[in-house]
């Protein structure tokens, strides 16, 4: 989203903590983002932004179709508007993952504008204070469509307390609905760190240590 690139990048945790162990990780280019120049974003603005939320899913699809994984064995992890996304493809299609991370998440998109820095993010996702906006911006909301008669696979969610762009309350919010359907999530909430999760080297090295920590005991068992 946001017109932002998405370039194949070293990343030594990554390496260490994933790839090393026999993982395969996987970048996905969406549409809503930059890779392909302003029409690329353009693609997913406001009463489009479901189309990068399905290009995401046909990712997944297309691992499962070719082997190179399988639903017990793909774990999606995304953080602040990647936290939407891995947060409505967690709603929208369960049964196509293992495991989700989610960090300093977007959930509630009905009061994401009143939340800190949200009200800067209308153009991108709409006005929810509109009815004829709130109706396509709430057919995906995470926090709005969470189920309780689904099966959701595993889920840790992060946030920070001193989080200035997106409110830590979305985080706590989901977790406190998937508890009460009965759904298997995690939560940690680092008291420091703003938006990046992390204020020293030793914070965000326990957030990875956590996240990845999570999705090695949930798919390479």
């Amino acid at each position: 989203g946001f017109e932002i690139s998405m370039r194949p990048a070293y990343n030594a945790i990554l390496g260490r903590a994933w790839l090393a162990k026999g993982g395969v990780y996987v970048l996905a280019n969406l549409r809503g983002g930059g890779e392909f120049g302003p029409r690329w974003h353009q693609a997913a603005l406001r009463e489009h932004r479901q189309r990068s939320f399905d290009d995401f899913i046909a990712v997944a699809e297309d691992l499962h179709k070719h082997g190179i994984t399988r639903p017990d064995r793909l774990g999606i992890m995304g953080g602040s508007l990647g936290g939407l996304l891995t947060s409505v493809a967690l709603v929208q299609r369960p049964e196509l993952f293992g495991a989700v991370v989610s960090q300093v998440p977007l959930t509630d998109m009905r009061r994401y504008h009143e939340l800190l820095a949200g009200a800067s993010w209308i153009e991108e996702y709409g006005n929810p204070d509109i009815p004829a906006q709130w109706d396509y911006i709430g057919k995906y909301s995470p926090y709005h469509n969470a189920a309780a008669d689904k099966r959701y696979p595993p889920v840790l969610y992060t946030s920070s307390t001193r989080d200035d762009r997106v409110h830590p309350g979305h985080a706590r919010k989901m977790v406190a609905r998937l508890q009460e359907q009965g759904h298997e999530v995690l939560y940690w909430e680092n008291t420091e760190g703003g938006h990046a999760g992390a204020s020293t080297p030793a914070q965000q090295a326990r957030l990875w240590a956590l996240s990845y920590g999570f999705l090695q005991q949930r798919l390479m068992r």
